[in-house]
């Protein structure tokens, strides 16, 4: 506890310290002009590359780019655009701003795919973020982008593993509904609903609500995908308080060079898959859009276990003047599941397709909205004002004791979780690029104002088979789960940025994050008692009306060092904090009980790392973390208690989890990713081909060092493997192309207990490790003309394994993943 308390007391002088160090900045000077059709002298937007500065830069719909703070020296500009030759041409900076006219020549001819992805991966190699993208500020933190147009995978399915094969050290739940929610943690963080990372989607929030309850039922299609960009610690500042950081998904923009364009993609796939996708894009005058449609349904590989969903997104811009744009998203998702439940240890190993329960449903209905407005002050200042909105329900239905084994009593009370989740905020950034004298600087400055009214509705669901959603405590009175709570929250949020530059080399970035948050919650639950025999004997309703007032400062500060503009060293501490949901007050849950004295978690997080690009030969990033999280929430396995009606504690005699502050834990470990062009580096000259090889390493240790709880202290932290691997091979010939990937998982433990696995298990599946596994994934890809073909087969070796634990719903139980499955599907493009 001392190290966190000097932490605290010396942050703040070094961050004011920090403040004070502005030294005087050599001569850097901008590149810009403008690109266009040398036929028709329209502008066009393309791609720009600058080797060796491991960056890229897209020119506008007008053909306008500025390519900033670049050092005097000779460099090769390459600038991509599919539809046009790749332009390369080699230029020297001096002391002066560069101003080029850039004329491209369309292609007479068709290229293979082959070319095509060689000419994108000159661009991107290993996608970083920029030191200023819009109007945010990554300069000094540890960032991953996945470039979605670079991955032949299972994008039908939004399979994660092949998706972020290349994101470092992520822990993944795989659910098997067709990738309609996105599992993902890291660093010892719990992977249920992506629920410690802030989720976004083109910048504003989509999870159900951002501080109390903070889990994302919404993923976006990756079809519809241009990127998905992964900031981790270092965005509490931004973006939030999460420890995770953020995960923002960047939706296609609308086509500026075409009126209409149409992609249409069906697919089939094991277990009934069938899934459609339909976009259309274009311009006309100042007017742009893209819009999707797609459509999921599919049986999974286990019985009860059908899926329906429907997704419509439509994004339209308009441009008000020359310097200002608004942006109007809408997005509207709906989806059905039945859910098979989980299964004990002994189940899984005596058959993983086995379900004993047919009556378990889940829906959502999520609407989202948002209103951006776009405005260039000058070509130094920019502001970003975003409005958005959420009206959601989510409703969870059916029998989850947490003796799995038990079978299904079918004239008996389903358990029912009504969730509507109705929220809305407003997010404003300026940005601005000056000078202090002859000295340059950048800030950033926002606010984000936030408020929500929720509620949670926990009681009797019908004695039905199917999927109704209709309370039902009027007839069955002594239902024991009842309750009924409305949630208000308000948060109020200012944070700022500043990169100074030290020397042209060096920079440092600190920054600053004040929130203030009120979460309340109002309503009633009820408290049944019961004889021995089973008989209600006391009925009991209770009012629960609490409010939790509290204002904090976040922290931070980033370095970076370019010794060369292929290099990079970096390094970033923040603070974190996570606030208490509602979830974890007021919904009861069979398998867990939860501490009433639960409370927030702070700590921070330390990043330090080395990235960087060989020639076009290799790519390379090595880190090491360090993430120290105090007050920790997690669930070790003890006796379950309950009030008699004598007002006395007493054990049920059963063992659950219980849920409540563990204690202090330290999460540690080195990340790396390496990515090897072996034919630039061994077969240069063969323009057909494409071999590349990747390997994503973490080895992340992990412990309990402060602890009240008997039995914790010391212990390993839940939700970590210590070997998380993934490496592969991405290849082509002609328009042909393809992906290799294995994965690696060892061991992990599901609580602070570190309860081992017990396969001899027969009642309730929820304690115990994850055992390791490893898994084979294939893809494929093949372009004709308009068409291409996808296909490929995941699980190769068709592997029987599981990645959770489900303590409530889709379980409780072992979630079985899925064995050795295949998919087809058929795009074209006109």
């Amino acid at each position: 506890m001392k190290r966190l308390q000097r932490f605290y007391l010396w942050r703040w002088i070094w961050v004011m310290g920090m403040l004070w160090c502005v030294l005087p900045s050599l001569a850097q000077v901008n590149i810009q002009g403008t690109i266009r059709n040398a036929s028709t002298e329209q502008g066009i937007s393309a791609e720009i590359y600058l080797p060796p500065l491991s960056q890229t830069f897209t020119s506008d719909s007008t053909g306008k780019f500025v390519i900033p703070k670049v050092k005097a020296g000779n460099y090769e500009l390459i600038i991509f655009s599919p539809a046009f030759e790749l332009f390369k041409k080699k230029i020297s900076i001096k002391n002066q701003d560069l101003n080029l006219d850039i004329p491209l020549n369309e292609i007479t001819y068709e290229l293979t795919e082959v070319v095509i992805s060689q000419r994108r991966e000159e661009l991107f190699a290993l996608r970083r973020l920029k030191e200023i993208e819009g109007t945010a500020i990554y300069a000094g933190k540890k960032n991953e982008v996945v470039v979605l147009d670079q991955l032949t995978v299972n994008l039908a399915a939004n399979n994660p593993r092949q998706i972020y094969s290349q994101v470092t050290g992520l822990n993944i739940y795989e659910s098997n509904d067709a990738g309609l929610q996105l599992n993902v943690g890291g660093r010892g963080l719990d992977p249920n609903r992506t629920s410690n990372f802030n989720t976004r989607q083109n910048g504003y929030d989509i999870s159900a609500d951002v501080l109390g309850y903070p889990e994302s039922y919404y993923t976006p299609p990756a079809a519809a995908l241009s990127e998905i960009q992964i900031i981790r610690g270092a965005a509490s500042l931004q973006y939030g308080t999460q420890f995770g950081g953020l995960i923002n998904f960047v939706i296609k923009q609308p086509l500026k060079t075409r009126k209409l364009e149409w992609t249409s993609r069906q697919g089939v796939g094991s277990f009934g898959l069938l899934t459609s996708f339909n976009s259309v894009t274009g311009s006309v005058g100042k007017f742009s859009y893209y819009t999707y449609f797609n459509y999921k349904q599919g049986n999974s590989f286990r019985p009860n276990s059908e899926f329906r969903s429907s997704n419509f997104y439509a994004d339209l811009h308009y441009q008000l003047g020359k310097k200002t744009e608004l942006e109007l998203e809408l997005t509207y998702l709906y989806y059905l599941a039945q859910q098979a439940g989980g299964l004990t240890d002994a189940q899984f190993y005596e058959d993983p397709t086995f379900s004993n329960r047919e009556r378990n449903w889940f829906a959502v209905d999520w609407r989202l909205a948002a209103l951006k407005i776009n405005h260039e002050f000058s070509d130094k200042t920019q502001l970003n004002v975003n409005l958005f909105g959420l009206d959601a329900t989510r409703n969870a239905l059916g029998f989850r004791t947490n003796r799995v084994s038990q079978t299904d009593v079918l004239s008996s009370p389903r358990d029912l979780i009504i969730g509507d989740f109705l929220n809305g905020g407003m997010e404003a950034r300026l940005l601005s690029k000056y000078k202090i004298g002859n000295k340059d600087a950048v800030f950033l400055i926002g606010n984000k104002l936030y408020f929500s009214r929720n509620s949670a509705i926990q009681g009797a669901g019908t004695n039905g088979l199917d999927a109704d959603f209709s309370i039902s405590n009027g007839d069955f009175p002594t239902y024991p789960n009842q309750s009924d709570f409305t949630f208000p929250n308000t948060n109020v949020a200012l944070f700022g940025e500043h990169i100074l530059y030290l020397t042209p080399k060096l920079s440092i970035t600190p920054g600053i994050r004040w929130e203030y948050i009120r979460t309340e919650s109002e309503g009633t639950f009820k408290r049944i008692d019961f004889d021995l025999a089973g008989n209600p004997i006391r009925d009991t309703t209770l009012s629960d009306d609490r409010i939790f007032d509290r204002s904090l400062v976040l922290f931070g500060v980033g370095v970076s060092y370019k010794p060369s503009a292929s290099l990079e060293l970096f390094g970033n501490i923040s603070e974190n904090y996570r606030s208490v949901t509602f979830s974890d007050i007021r919904i009861v849950n069979p398998s867990f009980q939860v501490d009433p004295n639960i409370t927030d978690e702070r700590g921070f997080t330390i990043d330090l790392g080395i990235r960087g690009r060989y020639k076009t030969f290799l790519s390379y990033e090595l880190g090491f973390f360090n993430l120290n999280y105090d007050g920790r929430l997690g669930e070790v396995l003890r006796a379950e208690t309950r009030i008699n009606a004598d007002g006395v504690e007493i054990e049920t005699g059963r063992v659950i989890r219980f849920r409540g502050n563990i204690g202090r834990a330290q999460m540690y470990g080195l990340e790396s990713l390496i990515d090897w062009n072996i034919r630039n580096t061994l077969f240069p000259q063969v323009e057909k081909l494409k071999l590349k090889a990747f390997v994503n390493m973490a080895f992340i240790g992990s412990e309990y060092v402060e602890s009240e709880i008997p039995g914790v202290n010391g212990n390993q932290v839940e939700f970590i493997p210590l070997a998380n691997i993934k490496t592969g091979l991405n290849f082509g010939w002609g328009n042909l192309l393809g992906s290799l990937q294995y994965t690696y998982l060892s061991e992990q433990f599901t609580d602070a207990s570190n309860a081992p696995q017990d396969i001899t298990d027969n009642q309730s599946g929820i304690r115990g490790a994850i055992p390791a596994y490893q898994i084979v994934d294939l893809s494929l890809s093949y372009a004709y003309k308009l068409f291409r073909l996808e296909t490929g087969i995941n699980n190769l070796l068709d592997a029987s394994y599981f990645t959770r634990r489900a303590t409530g719903y889709p379980g409780p139980g072992i979630i079985p993943s899925a064995p050795r499955s295949w998919y087809v599907v058929l795009q074209m493009r006109i």
